[in-house]
């Protein structure tokens, strides 16, 4: 990243990021609130191996009474052959652990509580979840300059993904959920995907399958992801002559398979000490229903529509119609991939994957929605059109923040919105009551 351009906007992304977080998740006693939900479940791994050893996580109820947050208590626990096991998976953890590693010798050197929950190691996970923010972005600016994409364009890019998409509340609101990892991932992979289609350079085929392998433990469901990779080709001869160099060397098959399950036997190597078998489905009755997908209510509903909530994606989406007029072949195989990750999330038996703002889900996949947009922005030639774009982004981009805003403080609820709720609460912000900074609506 040489350009001053790209290099201020990227430093100064970072420094917002830091000033907000540090504003409402590090005062008194915000940071107490670091760990909610799911987020409580992917963490977990890292206190129960370097402090409890205890795979079972029999110390939840001892952590929950001396950090007592009725309000946000969560047994991330599932039972499985009799015995406790984390319901979640351990890839957040592996991401985390440089970050609880540090702020556990922190809390040594300043006498705090080596207990994994006490502030130090609560402002790990914020501090974590910006860095891998910004490892996204950076890797995403590297795959836009590979599709020669204007340094401008690119460095707006930047901005609307992390200030117009629920990027936003899941590096700084929710900052220990799996998202933002994931989207530092999928950017990642991305990036050495494309560069793979294009030498065929061994070391890129080792390095995404290292990526998908902690992609998998991080996400299952995200392993979609290799379901772009013919976008990323420059059309269908260029996708063949991957998969026949692929699939043409026993070599390459033998080493990408052996380090994806490496990777992720890191998961069934925990799944074996907790409970004595390798494979587990720790979710129980929770699963798919393909018979019945929601396709409109992820998309559009009030309750957590995607492009209602966070209109950059819908945004995206059109602006891959113009890939049509460049090459019939990228536009389907985006299209493609859209209607099928769409058909996968919602045919999930909770559509809106529970309290959330917008549809989550779609956070890890953002740099598959920013590319057409990138694509689109980077061609146009008219002045008007230009302008006219950046103003819809420019507006988008604060209705995503008072938006962000109203979530966090209850105005727009984690689960049970509804039309009347959603147009009574419209862009006003808490009218009635304003929250003091670091505080919550309960």
């Amino acid at each position: 990243m040489e350009s001053k351009l790209l290099k201020g906007t990227f430093f100064l992304i970072a420094i917002i990021l830091f000033f907000v977080t540090s504003n409402i998740n590090w005062g008194k006693d915000d940071w107490k609130g670091a760990l909610e939900s799911d987020a409580k479940g992917y963490y977990a791994y890292l206190p129960a191996i370097f402090i409890y050893q205890d795979l079972n996580f029999s110390f939840l109820e001892e952590v929950e009474k001396k950090y007592d947050q009725k309000h946000i208590y969560w047994d991330y626990r599932a039972e499985v052959y009799g015995v406790s096991i984390n319901k979640y998976y351990s890839g957040v953890a592996l991401l985390q652990s440089p970050f609880f590693l540090l702020a556990h010798s922190v809390s040594y050197l300043t006498n705090n509580d080596l207990d994994g929950y006490s502030k130090w190691y609560m402002l790990s996970i914020s501090i974590s979840s910006i860095f891998y923010h910004l490892i996204g972005l950076w890797f995403l600016v590297r795959l836009l300059l590979l599709y020669q994409v204007k340094e401008r364009i690119i460095a707006a890019c930047l901005v609307l993904l992390s200030f117009a998409s629920n990027l936003y509340v899941y590096t700084i609101v929710e900052a220990g959920m799996s998202h933002v990892y994931s989207f530092a991932l999928i950017s990642m992979f991305l990036y050495y995907a494309k560069k793979y289609t294009e030498g065929h350079k061994p070391i890129d085929l080792i390095r995404i399958s290292i990526l998908l392998g902690i992609i998998l433990i991080c996400r299952p469901i995200n392993g979609l992801i290799v379901l772009f990779i013919p976008f990323l080709h420059v059309n269908s001869n260029a996708l063949i002559a991957t998969l026949k160099h692929y699939f043409g060397s026993l070599k390459n098959i033998l080493t990408s398979v052996t380090l994806l399950i490496s990777v992720v036997s890191i998961q069934l190597v925990i799944y074996k000490i907790s409970t004595g078998h390798f494979l587990i489905y720790s979710y129980d009755q929770e699963g798919f229903d393909f018979s019945n997908p929601q396709f409109f209510n992820i998309l559009f509903s009030y309750k957590k529509g995607l492009f209602l909530y966070t209109p950059l994606f819908f945004i995206a989406s059109l602006s891959a119609v113009h890939l049509l007029r460049k090459s019939a072949y990228h536009f389907f195989s985006w299209v493609l991939f859209f209607l099928m990750i769409t058909y996968v999330f919602s045919s999930w038996w909770v559509w809106y994957f529970g309290g959330s703002f917008s549809s989550r889900v779609y956070v890890d996949y953002l740099p598959v929605f920013i590319l057409p947009l990138a694509l689109y922005l980077n061609q146009l030639k008219q002045v008007w059109k230009k302008r006219s774009i950046m103003v819809l982004l420019a507006m988008i981009t604060v209705v995503c923040q008072i938006q962000s805003y109203q979530y966090r403080y209850y105005e727009i609820h984690y689960s049970e919105m509804t039309k009347d709720k959603y147009w009574e609460v419209f862009l006003l912000r808490n009218r009635f009551n304003p929250p003091k900074l670091g505080e919550r609506k309960e």
